[in-house]
């Protein structure tokens, strides 16, 4: 297998119905070691995570990685801890300034290997309105009936 090759470990595909999804880039995570092993048996939800902006950081909110049974019972084990995001002051500060405008935020789409490290991909988003998730919702449909309909005539 080539090393550079992405491999998903969690894909958030419910931030792609709820925003529109506008600019994408790729964190570093500060984990520790019970997490990373939870991270590869998939132990993870991103349901409503979050990246928050502090003093020049950014921070991972409201992911829940679950611990092993395995992991050490003497070690302070919170599943929803604050995790930091490792990214540049450049890519910092354009997302941090970002959020600050009405109506955006900084979310994790998925969380993804690539070669020996664990990587977020977070993207800048816009929730969108009822009427919008409708729209996406019929184009769905009619994208899946157009592929059947393709299907069917080629036999």
């Amino acid at each position: 297998m080539n090393q550079n090759t992405r491999k998903n470990i969690v894909l958030n595909k419910k931030m792609r119905f709820d925003y529109h999804l506008f600019d994408r880039a790729q964190a570093g995570i500060s984990l520790l070691g019970w997490e990373v092993k939870s991270l590869r048996e998939g132990r993870v939800q991103l349901g409503n995570s979050y990246i928050h902006f502090s003093n020049g950081e950014a921070f991972l909110e409201k992911a829940i990685i679950t611990p092993l049974i395995t992991a050490g019972h003497n070690k302070n084990v919170i599943p929803e801890r604050r995790r930091k995001l490792l990214l540049t002051r450049k890519e910092l500060e354009k997302l941090s300034i970002a959020t600050q405008q009405k109506g955006y935020s900084c979310v994790c789409i998925g969380l993804y290997w690539k070669k020996h490290l664990i990587k977020c991909e977070i993207a800048l988003a816009r929730g969108k309105k009822l009427a919008d998730k409708r729209d996406a919702s019929k184009k769905r449909d009619w994208e899946r009936q157009q592929q059947h309909l393709l299907k069917n005539q080629s036999r």
